[in-house]
């Protein structure tokens, strides 16, 4: 970031394996393990201007549990995406993430909202929750940031920046979503 005039919108946050299943991990101790997931979150400041974005990473075999949780939130991020455009509610785009992994029975483990305006300020109205009354306006930037986290062993989120247009969004992230491994 910093090479390329930019500093960081926020500190990074870093959580692999029972460590990602804090959605707001800080840094300890542990190492990064073989074989787990890892849940990077971060966002460059440039000219004023916030960005934030989420990948969860594998740092070799994870378990079936993780692969089909990881499968789980990124289809509920996919069909948040198809939903939002000017003119609907963060509750309603919220709702659309949620369904799926309530039905998966996973409900529970979806603390958080599905996402929150960024702008001068990395957390901006509009916000996209449950409770949330705002309603999107074409050029409204956004995340989109399901997540689902499993008390001592794994967390998934999955973040894009996005633009609402009127059809719409225009999608800022270009980081794969598909499940790599690193390391």
């Amino acid at each position: 970031m910093r090479e390329l005039g930019s500093e960081p919108s926020f500190p990074v946050i870093v959580g692999s394996g029972p460590n990602g299943a804090l959605p707001h991990s800080e840094p300890s101790d542990r190492e990064i393990g073989q074989d787990e997931l890892v849940v990077v979150d971060m966002g460059a400041k440039l000219d004023g201007y916030c960005s934030d974005g989420t990948r969860t990473w594998a740092t070799g075999d994870v378990s079936e549990e993780a692969r089909e949780v990881y499968e789980l939130v990124l289809g509920a991020q996919e069909a948040s995406l198809e939903v939002i455009r000017e003119g609907v509610s963060g509750s309603e785009a919220d709702l659309v993430s949620r369904s799926p992994i309530s039905e998966a029975g996973r409900g529970e483990l979806y603390g958080h909202g599905l996402g929150h305006g960024v702008g001068m300020e990395v957390h901006e109205a509009p916000r996209l929750g449950k409770t949330s009354d705002d309603v999107l306006a074409e050029g409204d930037v956004v995340t989109v940031e399901p997540g689902v986290y499993v008390p001592d062993q794994f967390g998934v989120r999955i973040e894009d920046l996005v633009v609402v247009e009127a059809s719409g969004v225009r999608n800022l992230s270009s980081t794969t979503k598909e499940l790599r491994i690193i390391g």
